[in-house]
């Protein structure tokens, strides 16, 4: 349940017309009796116009409606009507304005006013059979948001207002007047917020209502604001822009009441909307008209500190909910949330989007508070609704797509029961492959995998869904474990193929030396090879596959030369045979001893014997392996450098030959001790090899790791004022020594403190920077100590020609820890140049162009090492 601010500001006012800032309008009828000649009709016909109070001339003109009456037949001409304004034209307006300060909670965009005219007249019109159409053209509508750009001024359009006079084939005897909308007012909501409006209609006749949006029409243009009725009426719906239209004007989040004709929902952007409500009447059945009103709905940029909620709350596979304001406004300053838990005393909450676990199931009332205690306050509850244990599932049941599958719901909840099903069986080929049964059959029309969903719901509100992949064949499966195999002529096989379901039916062919042939699983026992073929029939489906029995009267084996390998490799045996069934032994260093090629690795020389058998035949063969010991190598141990340094390499080696790689910064590299000095970390490798025992190369790497050059910085030379703390800042390393040490805190870290007198004009100090490998590179750094206050220095002219000397203007520093900016005006005040950097400065351009000699003026400002901001300002000549 969610109560709703709506904020309905009503300008009920009577007003001289203008064409301009339209904010639409409703056309309607009275049935006043009988006219003066016989067969006709009297109606009173009444035009009532909405515009802006601010639209141009509000008091200087007057409209003049003239409305069109068409047959209803064919849209032609029938007559005209002037219709006259119900005021007092003598008059100038009123103008009636909300109060915007007197909504204390509504922020922003909240200023609206509209101005109002009826215009009336009567009319004799003669009873047919089709009826009649009013009509009245005017212009301007203007900024709409939900209307798309068009070719007239400030992206105006016009507007149509009609309404139908049925005619005697829908009344019969009867007659009509139209309904009329309650609704005198246009209403501001903010954007973002839940709104309501109510759009209803009430008919003197007793006729039903029933209300729908729908596309509102253009009209006169600027060059013709208040046209003669045409001879011909065509209806022109307003080009609507992406993603609004006529039967969605305020976007998905808005919709209307068909029975109330209330309007709401969640306001869209900012801005104007036309937006056009039909009203049908209904009679017996038969609708007799439909009554349009148009008006454009100010959407305003304002907030609202509103609580909003969804209705209900719900977790099927839990106890734990979160909950979230659903209102963007941010005038909300606090949050209180009771989760309505009887058996807890801690179920509040001040968070914006508190997680909450009840303590057990069932249906509990949520209090939600914005701006607790506070004047714009605003409450709202809904329902958290917890009934954990509701799992969706099913199976399916099927052969193939020449028959029907069968789709059961296995579906469980622990409470309240599963009340409705959505089946989508995933065949793309059509769009009715939907069912709402529980326990569905679906036929297929062609093979294909189908990602079957299943959506169910239960009594308690839950909601949830499963998908899953079936293949759908155009025959039933049929697996075997083999199609091919061997045996011996002594021996019996057992045959199996397997088919998807339980169901399917079998038959073997030919019926030679077979068991059975009409089981899945037969024994064969055949004198010659023979191709075995079984047939299987799932209820329709049929499928077919075969397999080759060969047979052999005795087994081949060849198990391969006597070879060498390296002591702890491996080698793949590869006898030649027909055989199926292996043994090897012994089975030291054997990866597999049942297998046709396992990996040997025997450590020591080893005979291999294998016995190969299919069924009841066998035979045998044997195999020597021969082991000889690898090389060795050892490259020494891994050292690092200082860049530039050079190292000895210390290796050893068993074996016959040697070689080093890279060789490009080794001296010596024929010896097992090469000088290395290379620049940059480098791993040098040392391949043996030995032709006397196992041929393969042995590799080991040593690493030099060079560390790079130190990066020595002692900071940019600067200038002080005597007294001034300063901090030196030196980097590159880990270890740092400064020289002398005059006036330093602590010459042995990166960051001393230095304070020198008037006795010092300049210092130079050396940082040397070391690391923990021993590498060190060192640097200095300038001070100039003046005896002055902290200051500003700017020179009073420079000579930007280029020479190296005075070329550019730039500000020095003495005594200052931050600088703000330095900026140069020409004579006009246009700025030139500005930067906030030391030692930088203006080289007498601006973008890219020399300036002309002459007086600039020029403002710098610092801050000195006690926090003052000095601030100086002056003139500079540019001299060329």
């Amino acid at each position: 349940m969610k109560k709703t601010f709506l904020i309905i500001l009503i300008c009920l006012v009577t007003v001289k017309m203008y064409a301009s800032h339209i904010s639409g309008g409703e056309l309607f009828y009275e049935y006043l009796g009988p006219g003066s000649a016989p067969n006709t009709d009297k109606f009173k016909i009444t035009m009532r116009l909405y515009r802006e109070c601010t639209s141009p001339g509000a008091q200087l003109n007057f409209e003049q409606v003239n409305i069109g009456i068409y047959l209803n037949s064919n849209n032609n001409q029938y007559s005209t009507l002037t219709l006259n304004a119900e005021w007092d034209t003598s008059t100038d307006p009123p103008v009636f304005r909300n109060t915007p300060n007197a909504i204390p909670c509504l922020t922003g965009d909240k200023d609206v006013c509209f101005q109002v005219g009826t215009f009336s007249n009567t009319k004799e019109l003669p009873r047919n059979t089709t009826g009649y159409i009013l009509s009245w053209i005017r212009y301007s509508r203007q900024e709409l948001t939900n209307v798309a750009d068009v070719p007239y001024p400030e992206n105006a359009v016009g507007a149509t207002f009609i309404t139908r006079i049925p005619g005697t084939d829908l009344t019969g005897a009867g007659v009509n007047s139209s309904p009329q909308f309650v609704s005198r007012d246009t209403a501001l909501v903010c954007a973002g917020n839940e709104f309501k409006l109510d759009y209803g209609a009430t008919d003197m006749d007793g006729d039903s209502l029933s209300y729908s949006f729908c596309g509102a029409y253009n009209g006169g243009s600027n060059d013709v604001p208040n046209p003669s009725p045409p001879l011909f009426l065509s209806l022109i719906q307003l080009p609507y822009k992406f993603p609004y239209t006529g039967t969605s004007p305020l976007g998905t989040g808005v919709t209307i009441d068909p029975v109330t004709g209330i309007i709401n929902g969640k306001a869209p952007t900012a801005g104007k909307y036309v937006v056009n409500v039909c009203v049908t009447e209904w009679r017996n059945g038969i609708a007799l008209n439909i009554h349009r009103k148009d008006f454009i709905l100010k959407v305003g940029d304002c907030q609202i500190p509103s609580a909003e909620l969804k209705p209900s709350y719900i977790t099927c596979d839990g106890f734990t909910l979160t909950f979230i304001n659903l209102s963007s406004a941010d005038n909300i300053n606090s949050y209180y949330w009771g989760f309505g838990d009887p058996a807890s005393s801690t179920d509040t909450s001040i968070s914006p989007t508190p997680t909450y676990t009840y303590t057990d199931t069932g249906t509990y009332t949520v209090q939600f508070i914005v701006n607790r205690g506070e004047k714009c306050s605003d409450t709202t509850y809904t329902q958290a609704l917890v009934y954990p244990g509701f799992i969706p599932d099913f199976k399916i049941d099927g052969s193939c797509s020449l028959t029907p599958y069968q789709f059961t719901d296995l579906s469980t909840t622990k409470y309240g029961k599963v009340d409705s099903w959505y089946w989508n069986f995933g065949d793309l080929a059509v769009l009715s492959d939907t069912s709402l049964q529980q326990n569905p059959t679906y036929k297929y029309p062609l093979p294909q995998t189908a990602e079957i969903e299943l959506i169910v719901t239960n009594s308690k509100g839950c909601t949830d869904s499963l998908t899953k992949t079936i293949i759908i064949p155009d025959r039933p499966t049929i697996t075997l474990p083999f199609t091919d195999t061997l045996i011996c002529i002594k021996d019996t096989l057992q045959l199996q193929a397997l088919s998807s379901t339980l169901s399917a039916t079998y038959s073997w062919f030919p019926p030679v030396n077979i068991s059975n042939t009409s089981i899945y699983n037969p024994l064969v026992f055949p004198n010659t090879t023979t191709v075995y073929a079984v047939t299987v029939n799932d209820r329709g489906c049929i499928n077919t596959d075969s397999v080759t029995v060969n047979v052999i009267t005795s087994v081949q084996l060849s198990i391969g030369n006597d070879t060498t390998i390296c002591q702890t490799d491996g080698i793949v045996l590869q006898p030649n045979t027909n055989g199926l069934h292996f043994t090897w032994s012994p089975s030291t260093g054997l990866s597999n001893t049942a297998i046709i090629n396992p990996i040997a690795t025997p450590l020591i020389p080893t005979r291999y014997n294998l016995v190969a058998s299919v069924g009841s035949c066998s035979t045998s063969d044997d195999i020597n392996i021969n082991v000889v010991p690898y090389p060795l190598a050892n490259a020494g141990n891994d050292t690092s450098i200082c860049f530039g340094k050079t190292t000895i390499l210390k290796a050893n080696i068993t074996g016959s030959k040697f070689t080093w790689s890279p060789v490009s910064s080794l001296l010596n590299e024929n010896t097992l001790s090469p000088l290395a000095g290379p620049q940059s970390s480098t791993a040098y490798i040392i391949t043996v090899t030995d032709v006397l025992g196992c041929p393969k190369p042995v590799y080991d790497t040593v690493l030099v790791n060079v560390i790079p050059r130190v990066a020595a910085f002692a900071g940019n030379d600067t200038i002080i004022v005597a007294w001034q703390p300063l901090q030196l800042n030196a980097t590159g390393g880990n270890i740092y020594t400064w020289s002398p040490a005059t006036g330093m805190d602590n010459p042995n870290i990166s960051n001393p403190v230095v304070v020198l007198g008037e006795l010092t004009d300049t210092i130079t100090y050396v940082v040397k920077v070391s690391t923990p490998e021993g590498c060190s590179a060192s640097d200095n750094i300038k001070v100039t100590v003046f005896k002055t206050k902290p200051e500003i220095f700017i020179p009073t002219a420079f000579t930007p020609n280029a020479d190296r000397l005075n070329d550019v203007l730039i500000p020095k520093l003495a005594g200052m820890k931050q600088y703000n900016f330095f900026r140069v005006y020409n004579r006009l005040g246009q700025l030139l140049y500005s930067t906030s950097q030391q030692g930088q400065g203006w080289d007498g351009t601006f973008s890219g162009s020399a300036q002309a000699s002459g007086t600039y003026v020029f403002v710098a400002q610092a801050v000195d090492y006690t926090g003052k901001t000095i601030t100086k300002k002056g003139t500079v000549v540019l001299i060329r």
